[in-house]
């Protein structure tokens, strides 16, 4: 290009300078501002100078296309003369010929080119801000846009105000100065307030003078043929103006790239929009170590930000969580973790960490060098607030009482409490989405809004501010009460698993319109309907804790405030369920159930009938009543009868197998629940799943224990493995919990130690996790029997006690049976016989009149090897033979094999080895699998040591 190409060759008149090229003109060598339209005119003139031009010429070089008549060409004419002179003086320069047009009448000079007027000054006035010296988090988010930029001539950074648009488009120029020969200028729209100041601006950053009403068609001049960079700063607030004009300089510049940050797209043609996403936080997980939180972008600058004024600064261990917390709590906005990581040398990190929740938050200072609406984040996000009009103020206002996620139909209906239409405010979500001041979640059914909890603050302050906030809160609880009750309604009876379970992302939102219920702003009536309407949906999502409160509350409150008995059966049933599994098997419990299953049949509900006589059936299988679970089970058929469909059969026919199971009729158990595994478990079931466990894995935990027990170990395993399976694809921790308990024996009584060890910490932790106690201490008795199994007695013996005083407490006792049998038999070993006889004996007396129980020949079989080591054989035979006859009538062929093998010992000592063989081979004969399992290999190992 040629050097002169650059220079703007300037014409002189009198005391005028005229630069046509920067639309300059000068008098005196000051700048006199003239109109567009008059300077026009003007270059026109002077470039035909002494020419006579016509008006139609003038008319079509100013106007180009549109149509105008002579009255404005003369307008400006005068304008023009004005600004030349007053009176006769500016009539000299441009004189009107009649009937033809204007010339203009004076000669010009041309000044050499070192008196001509630069179209820009040095270089050093574009110099772009030096960028941030490490930025963290966004190597990819530079590469990208970079490669964009390559691409495409108009990239826009989006993104919320404080999470970096600047840094990363200054990282990003910084990398293209070589690219661009430097010619890279930065504009910083951030102070501009009126957009007729736009085009100037720009100009400016160009080193340009600007002295016309139009600079427009100079920059177009000057940017035509350059190969250029312009980035355009804090755009959000003058859109209007520069997105049709970045349109056009893109458009008429064919070697103008732009790059913009706005909180907002700017929507023009050619755009390509690059959105910004806040810095990636650590994961809400325990246990995370500090390299591996510091793994994560946000974190890193949090702490090299303390490190800045604490040198010495190095996170520990205990810290670590902490950090990651913040993070998160504050979304990964950069400029917010900056302004929380200055707190820290006055409040240190837990302080600082609680003072989140204080609305201080928002007004902590940072740098004294930053620009204003970045020195706190009040600032930032009243710089976005102030930009909105009064409809997307009033609808972002009303989605600040949202904690967390929420969906469009919530959104809409807080916003028509305040007045909007349904269309009016899904325009306003739509743009407030834009504009980034709301930002998307992703969810498995639909699309879920969020506010990031910076913006969420900030906006709640001005809902109280605006006195909106009474009318918001309650449209907001009363919208989660209808939903709630609503999702209910569809899950009564009939249904597929997990009716609450895809919304369970409403969670946060149903604990504030709770609070807000039984607060003393609230309203009671709606904090009942709402509690009521909340307990199922607490009770699949194995919320077990929260549930009981809220239905204690309730339940207290109804001496003032009623409710109907459908809500109160609910909130019983409710309160039963929670309290069995996080208090234990207390009388409450019954009490809680019993008073449903009344209202239920005042109702004349038999869905409901069906379900709490479910919850019952469980609550009797704890406390050990396992005939009075057969005789809800027998109840369950009567209602089921009534209700006619086969689905509550089947519920009622696993009731029946798991009651028999535990009784001691095995092979009824077997029959019962063998459909469990048949049945196909995408097919609707009656809702127990509100009883926090599904029925089915209930059935097939029965069962596996039942293929054992009557002598088919190798399908025991393998129906066991697929019960947890299964229990596994439900997501429901009470359902995971039981399958764990109640299949690991399989894998203690086949011998499979690996595998029974490995689901015995699983269940531990489990049940830790999910604050589940009595599963807890289950877990620690099964790992006292693995220890027994092993040989480690001690062990063994210091995990059963732990276990049996937890069980005791909170009377599960379907367990302290069994767990009583071990330790008497871990006495024993230890050479305590006669405590073990006492705690074996104390065991067989919890059974009660019945005397039937599916470890009740276990149990007799350990109170004979006892006392055959106390040396008391004819009583030991006598129990023995008791626990075979036991065994035969419940055709529990294991515990048959396991009472021969106890007896033939005391034979084989007493010289009657012979009667031991006869008696152990035919049952060893009866099995055809798990030829290897623990118990037929010992007893093989019995009968070849006496042939």
């Amino acid at each position: 290009m040629a050097e002169n190409d650059n220079q703007d060759s300037a014409v002189a008149f009198g005391p005028f300078r005229l630069f046509p090229k920067s639309r300059l003109l000068e008098k005196h060598g000051a700048p006199l501002h003239l109109g567009g339209r008059a300077l026009d005119i003007l270059i026109c003139l002077a470039e035909r100078a002494g020419e006579v031009v016509d008006k139609r010429e003038l008319v079509k070089r100013v106007w180009a296309d549109v149509n105008v008549d002579e009255g404005s060409l003369r307008f400006h004419i005068a304008a023009l003369r004005k600004a030349l002179g007053e009176g006769s003086e500016g009539s000299r320069y441009v004189v009107n010929v009649p009937g033809r047009g204007y010339c203009f009448a004076v000669p010009l000079s041309r000044p050499a080119l070192s008196e001509g007027r630069p179209t820009e000054i040095a270089s050093s006035a574009r110099v772009l801000p030096a960028p941030l010296a490490r930025m963290i988090g966004r190597n990819d988010a530079v590469e990208k846009i970079t490669s964009e930029l390559c691409l495409h001539r108009f990239v826009t950074i989006v993104g919320p105000g404080g999470i970096g648009k600047t840094s990363v488009a200054l990282a990003v120029a910084h990398r293209q100065l070589a690219a661009f020969d430097g010619q890279v200028s930065f504009v910083d729209f951030g102070a501009v307030t009126d957009a007729r100041l736009v085009p100037g601006s720009i100009a400016s950053a160009l080193g340009l003078t600007v002295n016309s009403e139009d600079p427009i068609p100079g920059l177009l001049t000057f940017l035509r043929g350059r190969q250029m960079l312009l980035v355009f700063d804090s755009c959000e607030h003058l859109l209007d103006e520069l997105a049709p004009l970045t349109e056009r300089l893109v458009r008429e510049a064919p070697n103008l790239h732009v790059m913009a940050t706005s909180r907002e797209s700017f929507r023009s043609e050619g755009e390509r929009v690059y959105r910004l996403f806040p810095l990636d936080c650590p994961p809400q997980e325990d246990g995370l170590s500090v390299a591996e939180i510091l793994a994560y972008p946000a974190s890193q600058l949090f702490v090299e930000r303390i490190a800045e004024s604490l040198s010495e600064f190095e996170l520990s261990q205990d810290e670590a969580p902490l950090v990651a917390e913040i993070c998160r709590r504050l979304d990964g906005i950069a400029l917010a973790i900056e302004l929380a990581a200055g707190r820290v040398n006055a409040y240190g990190i837990a302080g600082t960490a609680k003072l989140l929740d204080s609305r201080f938050s928002l007004l902590w200072r940072g740098r004294r060098t930053a620009i204003p609406r970045h020195q706190t984040l009040s600032a930032a996000l009243g710089w976005s607030y102030d930009l909105l009009p009064a409809a997307e103020s009033a609808v972002l206002r009303c989605l600040s009482v949202f904690v967390g996620p929420f969906t469009l139909e919530a959104a809409l209906a807080v916003a028509s409490r305040q007045g909007s239409s349904e269309p009016e405010a899904v325009e306003a979500i739509s743009n407030l989405l834009s504009k980034s001041l709301i930002a998307t979640s992703p969810a498995q059914r639909k699309l879920r809004y969020r506010l990031l909890d910076t913006t969420r603050a900030f906006v709640a302050d001005k809902l109280l501010e605006s006195g909106e906030a009474p009318r918001v809160v309650r449209a907001h609880a009363e919208y989660f009460r209808d939903f709630l009750l609503d999702l209910s309604l569809k899950s009564n009876g009939l249904q597929s698993a997990g009716g609450f379970l895809p919304y369970a992302d409403h969670l946060p939102n149903v604990r504030a319109a709770l609070a807000w219920g039984f607060s003393e702003e609230g309203d009671r009536v709606i904090g009942v309907d709402l509690a009521a309407a909340a307990a199922p949906f607490f009770l699949e999502l194995t919320l077990l804790t929260e549930c009981y409160r809220w239905t204690q509350q309730t339940l207290a409150s109804l001496d003032t405030t009623p409710a109907d008995a459908r809500q109160e059966m609910t909130l019983q049933a409710a309160l039963g369920v929670s309290v069995m599994f996080t208090q234990g098997n207390t009388e409450a419990v019954r009490s809680a159930f019993t008073r449903s299953l009344q209202l239920a049949r005042d109702l004349d509900d038999l869905h409901w009938q069906l379900w709490l006589l479910r919850g019952l059936h469980i609550y009797l299988t704890r406390v050990g009543d396992f005939h009075g679970a057969l005789g809800i089970g027998l109840q369950g058929e009567s209602v089921a009868g009534r209700l006619n469909d086969p689905t509550s059969t089947l519920n009622v026919e696993w009731m029946l197998g798991v009651a028999h199971h535990l009784i001691g009729n095995q092979d009824k158990a077997v029959q019962f629940c063998e459909s469990a595994m048949v049945h196909n478990p995408s097919s609707q079931r009656l809702n127990i799943g509100h009883l926090g466990y599904d029925d089915r894995i209930v059935a097939l935990v029965a069962l596996a224990r039942g293929l054992w027990l009557t002598g088919r170990p190798d399908r025991a395993v393998e129906v066991a493995r697929y019960t947890v399976r299964e229990a596994e694809q439900l997501e429901q921790p009470l359902t995971l919990g039981i399958a764990l308990i109640w299949t690991i024996y399989v894998f203690l009584w086949v011998g499979d130690c690996a595998s029974a060890e490995s689901m015995i910490e699983r269940l531990i932790d489990h049940a830790a996790r999910y604050f589940l106690g009595p599963y807890h201490a289950v877990g620690i008795g099964q790992k006292g029997l693995l220890l027994l199994q092993r040989g480690d007695v001690d062990g063994s013996l210091e995990h059963l006690r732990r276990s049996q005083a937890t069980l005791y407490a909170t009377r599960h006792r379907i367990m302290t049976t069994v767990f009583a049998t071990a330790l008497a038999e871990g006495l024993a070993f230890q050479g305590r016989p006669e405590e073990a006889l006492g705690t074996v004996d104390e065991a067989i007396a919890q059974i009660g009149d019945h005397g039937e129980s599916f470890d009740m020949p276990e149990m007799l079989r350990v109170r004979g090897d006892i006392l055959a080591q106390l040396g008391h054989d004819a009583e030991a035979e006598l129990c023995l033979a008791s626990s075979l006859a036991l065994s035969r009538r419940q055709c529990a062929l294991a515990w048959e094999l396991r009472g021969a093998l106890s007896l033939g010992r005391i034979w084989q000592r007493t010289g009657r080895a012979g009667e031991a063989s006869r008696m152990l081979a035919p049952l060893v004969a009866q099995y055809e699998e798990g030829l290897a399992s623990l118990d037929l290999a010992r007893a093989k190992d019995f009968l070849g040591a006496v042939d």
